[in-house]
């Protein structure tokens, strides 16, 4: 008896999701159990296994299109089994496959016609000039594929109507056979710069930018910024890769991000105030210490969480960084790779930024933002001297209804534990 499959919910917070790719076709055979589907949640593209057995009689939401939980995606039954989708939705709405387009008659003549006629000895024909801004009337599928095939419009005959080059022009053997010239003059769009473009936006950036308005919105924003003389670090993390080297991959080298995250770690142990979640009633302060990397994507920022930092090593924390960076970038993370953290930490140093500030993630109360390591000269306080110093800027954003004072005390820690990493192990 067929019946249907509908939009999963792979996630806590997903409230729709997208088709990236069918891995079976109308007509295929399915197991239970068996790949179905990839479905692209607000965080990660995820495989969706067929909960049911039998054939793809129909599917009902084509790759690309975003639809909400619970909604119809296919339609599964016996092989040549006919069904009526309005009963089987209960009378309500399911979304229809996109058909292609129909090409009108009149259309279709206009193309023979075209193909038929004799070429212009001189002149050519109306629908061949280009129009008065300089550019050959064209359909912008047409335009995007003669780019594509690098096809000179000028000299395609259009039929679509008032002579638009339409996309079925383009295989047509002067089409074809033609290479792309380089324009005598700039177009008004090479000449501004070019064309706009515009992209569609996935999944992940649509909730990533809902969830970053909200927590903007809803949280009061402070922030504090301190820099530390990472010297000591520095030298301490020379050593660990000088082993790292000798040990032919067998050891994971340590970044300056792994020592902000075991330094963060140990600090939020001494700060609990700093480790907690606003929950409109109450404060949360979370026994455990997750810290959540940011990891930059394409689609935008991710944050995998190293659970217990606190407690683990560093050579640990490294392990674990580079491997859920590897994997954030190849679509590879999983919910529970994201769940839990209660602190976040988001490091543009590599990238020469020398301090920015980030915006909290929901439901934490604090985000970390870590600028690059730069020699400046600093004023000794105590004796007044100068010195050239590695130092590196950091700015907490703080929720001010859970995070005050504390906030301040936490990063007097953090600092302390950078500029003396034998602190953090005492």
């Amino acid at each position: 008896m067929a019946s249907l499959i509908e939009m999963p919910k792979l996630s806590d917070t997903m409230e729709e999701g997208g088709i990236a790719n069918w891995l079976k076709k109308e007509g295929d055979a399915v197991r239970e159990g068996e790949p179905l589907v990839e479905i692209e949640t607000d965080k990660a593209t995820q495989e969706y296994e067929s909960p049911t057995e039998g054939v793809i009689l129909k599917i009902l939401v084509n790759p690309g299109k975003t639809v909400k939980l619970r909604t119809p995606i296919a339609v599964v039954g016996d092989k040549g089994e006919s069904f009526d989708l309005v009963a089987l939705t209960g009378g309500g709405k399911a979304p229809a496959p996109e058909k292609k387009p129909e090409v009108k008659a009149q259309e279709v003549g206009a193309a023979k016609a075209a193909a038929k006629a004799p070429p212009p000895a001189k002149v050519a024909a109306p629908h061949d000039a280009p129009a008065e801004s300089g550019r050959v009337k064209s359909s912008p599928l047409a335009r995007k594929v003669a780019e594509e095939r690098g096809i000179d419009l000028s000299g395609v005959s259009g039929s679509g109507p008032a002579g638009r080059v339409v996309l079925r022009d383009l295989d047509q053997p002067a089409a074809s056979g033609r290479e792309a010239r380089a324009p005598t003059s700039p177009t008004p769009a090479l000449a501004s710069g070019g064309a706009d473009t515009t992209l569609n936006v996935s999944m992940m950036r649509k909730t990533i930018a809902k969830r970053l308005l909200a927590a903007k919105n809803d949280a009061p924003h402070f922030y504090l910024t301190v820099s530390a003389n990472m010297q000591r670090a520095n030298e301490w993390r020379e050593r660990l890769n000088a082993e790292a080297a000798k040990a032919d991959g067998k050891i994971p080298k340590v970044s300056v991000n792994d020592l902000v995250i075991l330094a963060a770690a140990k600090a939020l142990r001494r700060h609990p105030t700093v480790n907690s979640s606003w929950q409109g009633e109450t404060i949360v302060q979370f026994g455990a210490v997750h810290v959540a990397m940011a990891v930059a994507l394409p689609e935008g920022l991710v944050t995998p969480v190293i659970r217990n930092a606190d407690l683990i090593g560093l050579r640990e924390i490294a392990r674990q960084a580079k491997d859920f960076a590897g994997r954030a970038k190849d679509g590879k993370l999983s919910n529970q790779d994201y769940a839990g953290g209660t602190f976040t930490i988001s490091n543009l140093g590599m990238l020469g930024i020398e301090e920015f500030t980030a915006i909290i993630n929901p439901p934490q109360a604090a985000i970390l933002a870590v600028g690059a390591t730069q020699l400046v000269p600093w004023v000794d306080q105590a004796t007044g001297a100068i010195s050239a110093q590695p130092r590196m800027k950091m700015t907490m954003s703080c929720d001010h209804r859970v995070v005050g004072a504390s906030g301040a005390q936490f990063l007097q820690t953090l600092v302390r534990y950078l500029e003396d990493p034998l602190q953090m192990v005492v």
